[in-house]
């Protein structure tokens, strides 16, 4: 039952948010590799692999729909599960990140940390 090797790339621009979600998953056991920008997180999910991508929405540089695209158009990770942690609740962006394959969509209002932590572990333990 153990996420010691467990590697999550978290792509969020809010440091504060981005330093909780790292500290909360690194305590679980996982890795944390984390992205400030959509560009930056494309490169590490590229160079990293890693076993989850949580995804902020909006981000400079590339947005997560965006980021989403690339990645889903690349055979090498296409297949890495992301799960949306975003403030928009717009229909259209939830819309568009479910055709594009994500296995989980959070609003940021309405999560506790906890419980972010333990979908993530319960998505890559099982």
């Amino acid at each position: 039952m153990s996420t010691t090797k467990k590697k999550i790339l978290l792509a969020e621009d809010d440091r504060f948010l981005r330093r909780a979600c790292e500290t909360a998953l690194t305590r679980r056991g996982m890795t944390v590799v984390a992205a400030g920008d959509g560009e930056e997180a494309l490169a590490l999910i590229r160079s990293e692999r890693p076993d989850l991508i949580l995804l902020d929405l909006l981000m400079p540089k590339m947005t997560g729909i965006e980021v989403l695209r690339a990645l889903k158009a690349d055979a090498a990770i296409r297949d890495i599960p992301v799960l949306i942690l975003s403030n928009s609740s717009r229909e259209l962006e939830m819309h568009d990140a479910e055709a594009l394959g994500v296995v989980g969509y959070f609003i940021k209002a309405n999560f506790s940390l906890q419980e972010l932590v333990d979908r993530i572990a319960a998505m890559v333990e099982g």
